[in-house]
């Protein structure tokens, strides 16, 4: 991070990013003094509430933040900035949305926990439209423009006021990582009675293992079942980039038993803060992520080291308990959502298991749009499918080109005309008895 003092001194001529944090409330006319260099401008953390008319002269601004600010219109002005493919601008007061506000390049655009009701109809124009992230909202419908954005693959939408979800936006062509929980037309389950309650002063904490958008996990010692070692997820607030914590916590705990999804114990009762926590079992050591999260660059696709190739019975064992875990989802009608590389763990063989069920949504699996969006998930299979063949040792094989026509037939456009889950693991289950015997 960079400070007031350093731009005002002329220090920060010729960077490309800049990043000032200091209660400002006006902006800072000398960033355009960087005008011939800066693609990324972050200014989260202020309390500015406008931009100045002549922002677009900023010719080069590829990203701006604008997070926690006090912004109660989203600025006309971003419509004017020819280079501009993402905004965030998170937790403010926005209600206001004018149409014709979105600059044509949008790839990426980033308005959770706002008070947003209406999305206006010139969305429809952003062709490059990728990412949206809209949790968070008082949003009571899309706009069936929308169905104009044709590259559009990751919508966030929970905690909002849809009423229902329209068939146009099942049926984009790219559509594969959907959260819509926390909404009217989602539902909303009790609290599964099965999972035990266990107080916090029952747990030692240890060292943290990771951090997402809804919490952050840790290793600790549950004192009062035989000095158990276990994982403890604490939800860092009650909303979260895909949605509502309480929602998550509700479908982890109505996932069931598999042998590829993480196992859910219980939840915490009486933490200090008065925050939802989980309790799962502790992974293995030898079990690494498969993949990292998306970067600005690659926007809806996971990264993976590039020293990293996987053989053949590798995939195919990844690929088998993936599509296990997801099929056993859609069984108990529960989208998961957030189908990623980073959202999967393997060990050295390929045995993966799958959890973090912050983007799930349970729907009606009698209703007339359950068939499409379990083909939602699919899709997302099919990305993930694609990046590992990419990373896969080339062995000749006839199995690698049938993997091949899975990923295609996964990756239509036509929606309807994809495979279900069912379809897709009896055949990597072939294909594995076939690989040893």
């Amino acid at each position: 991070m960079q400070t007031i003092e350093q731009l005002q001194k002329g220090e920060l001529i010729g960077s490309k990013k800049i990043h000032i944090s200091c209660g400002l409330t006006e902006f800072p006319r000398e960033i355009f003094d960087v005008y011939e260099t800066l693609e990324v401008l972050d200014l989260s953390g202020n309390n500015l509430s406008e931009l100045p008319d002549d922002f677009h002269c900023l010719t080069h601004l590829k990203i701006i933040f604008l997070s926690y600010n006090n912004f109660s219109v989203f600025p006309k002005v971003l419509a004017k900035c020819a280079s501009l493919t993402m905004i965030g601008i998170r937790a403010n007061q926005i209600s206001v949305f004018p149409e014709n506000s979105l600059p044509e390049k949008l790839q990426w655009l980033i308005l959770t926990e706002n008070q947003i009701e209406t999305v206006p109809k010139s969305i429809g124009d952003c062709h490059y439209l990728q990412k949206v992230a809209f949790a968070g909202n008082a949003i009571k419908e899309l706009p069936v423009e929308m169905s104009n954005c044709t590259r559009l693959e990751l919508l966030r939408i929970s905690a909002n006021n849809l009423q229902s979800i329209p068939s146009w936006l099942l049926s984009l062509p790219k559509l594969s990582w959907l959260a819509f929980s926390g909404n009217p037309c989602s539902i909303k389950e009790q609290k599964s009675t099965d999972y035990k309650e266990f107080h916090w002063n029952s747990f030692e904490l240890k060292e943290q293992l990771g951090e997402g958008a809804s919490g952050i996990i840790s290793k600790a010692i549950l004192k009062s079942v035989s000095e158990k070692e276990v994982a403890i997820k604490i939800f860092k607030g009650q909303l979260t980039s895909d949605g509502f914590s309480e929602d998550e916590l509700i479908t982890s705990m109505m996932v069931g038993a598999h042998e590829n999804i993480i196992p859910i114990i219980g939840k915490i009762a009486q933490h200090p803060e008065k925050k939802e926590g989980l309790i799962m079992e502790l992974i293995p050591t030898d079990f690494q992520n498969l993949g990292n999260p998306p970067s600005f660059e690659t926007c809806t696709r996971d990264i993976f080291p590039t020293h990293v190739f996987y053989s053949l019975n590798q995939v195919l064992t990844i690929t088998q308990g993936v599509s296990s875990a997801i099929s056993h989802l859609h069984m108990k009608g529960i989208l998961h959502g957030d189908v990623y590389a980073h959202n999967t763990m393997i060990d050295s063989k390929g045995n993966a298991l799958m959890g973090d069920f912050g983007a799930a949504t349970m729907y009606q699996k009698e209703a007339d749009t359950s068939y499409l969006l379990e083909r939602l998930d699919v899709r997302a299979f099919g990305c993930l499918l694609e990046d590992l063949l990419e990373r896969t040792i080339n062995e000749g094989s006839e199995i690698l080109e049938k993997l091949i026509e899975i990923k295609n037939s996964c990756l239509n456009e036509i929606v309807y005309e994809r495979p279900s889950f069912y379809e897709i693991e009896s055949k990597i289950n072939f294909f594995l008895q076939t690989t040893t015997n």
